[in-house]
């Protein structure tokens, strides 16, 4: 009998024996032990608004879930939505004294301030800009110490389009506009990441962790939610699918080049041809409260190492809606 390499592969390696012939709500591409996080492992986590499902699920299973600053969002710290690989490595930069933006603080309509580096952190504003640099200070003393003491860091890669001023370099969340401040082209730039830059940045951001924190193990995801607009000159369908691509290509070079860095597949378990019509809510952008829980007991049941998956009931359904309704995102400013 003829033989070939394919011949004796497990069955995860094909599509018919573990995709197509699993029932939706059981599938799992990941493999067991590709990550654990023990229960003392203080587990921080960032990135985009996707990041705040694995934030709840961490407090709900027991974990040692790490905030140094309470935040509305309940992140490990009060950032709020980091959409960009630059917004996360100028984040780390600015917490360790490496990078001081001079962009100033954006005013609102209410006669408040925010601070243009995480405005929707701080939904009720300052009276003054001197109120929102020396709040600015502090919030960055509670990002440095959470990456002192973190043992795992759960980092949800949302976006690659994002905004920058030109005079410093700084990455914004949001363009002048969306949330205070006002737009200028002379002074802001539209700018679409490649997947050179978000590797350079990610690279460099886990390099200066792990120069204050060597033992930092990163578990990287990649949001599922679909990007609200884009502000290229094409299709919004064709640049989501650019964006989550490209956001893909970067965890799985970061995971399989740098060690303690591993991949969770998130975007996958909800993507699937055979969940994508089930998990995607009315807008046919937003995950259902079914696909957020699929999603989170397979994160929960790999950082337990694990274990068999347990059935989830009608109840843990109703609740998980609850909470995702609860979710906060910056970037739906831009379609309001």
């Amino acid at each position: 009998m003829s033989t070939h390499p394919y011949k004796s592969l497990p069955p995860e390696r094909f599509w018919r024996k573990s995709v197509a012939a699993v029932p939706p709500f059981a599938l799992d591409p990941l493999l067991p032990g590709s990550f654990e996080i023990r229960r003392t492992d203080r587990v921080a986590t960032a990135g985009s608004c996707f990041a705040q499902h694995v934030s709840r699920a961490l407090q709900r299973g027991g974990f040692d879930f790490l905030c140094t600053e309470p935040n509305d969002e309940g992140l490990s710290a009060r950032y709020g939505n980091v959409y960009t690989t630059r917004q996360f490595l100028q984040l780390v930069e600015r917490a360790l004294g490496l990078f001081t933006p001079t962009i100033e603080a954006w005013d609102r309509e209410d006669g408040r301030f925010v601070d243009p580096l995480r405005p929707g952190a701080t939904p009720d504003g300052f009276a003054t800009p001197d109120e929102v640099e020396s709040e600015r200070a502090i919030h960055l003393g509670h990002v440095r110490e959470m990456i002192r003491t973190l043992d795992v860091l759960v980092f949800t890669l949302g976006l690659t389009e994002g905004w920058r001023n030109l005079e410093d370099g700084s990455a914004l969340p949001l363009p002048p506009g969306a949330a205070g401040g006002s737009f200028d082209p002379a002074r802001h730039a539209f700018v679409n990441a490649t997947v050179g830059d978000m590797r350079a940045d990610m690279v460099r951001a886990i390099g200066l962790i792990r120069e204050v924190n060597p033992a930092a193990r990163i578990v990287l995801t990649v949001s599922p939610v679909a990007i609200i607009a884009t502000y290229e000159p094409r299709h919004v369908l064709v640049s989501n699918t650019f964006s989550k691509a490209a956001l893909r290509v970067v965890a799985d070079e970061l995971s399989r080049e740098l060690p303690d860095v591993f991949y969770f597949p998130s975007y996958e378990i909800v993507t699937a041809p055979s969940n994508a019509a089930r998990y995607l809510s009315e807008d046919m952008r937003t995950i259902n409260e079914a696909g957020v829980a699929h999603v989170m007991r397979t994160f929960m049941r790999h950082a337990e190492g694990g274990a068999a998956p347990s059935r989830t009931s009608a109840l843990d359904i109703q609740r998980e809606g609850a909470r995702v309704s609860h979710v906060i995102c910056d970037e739906e400013r831009l379609d309001a």
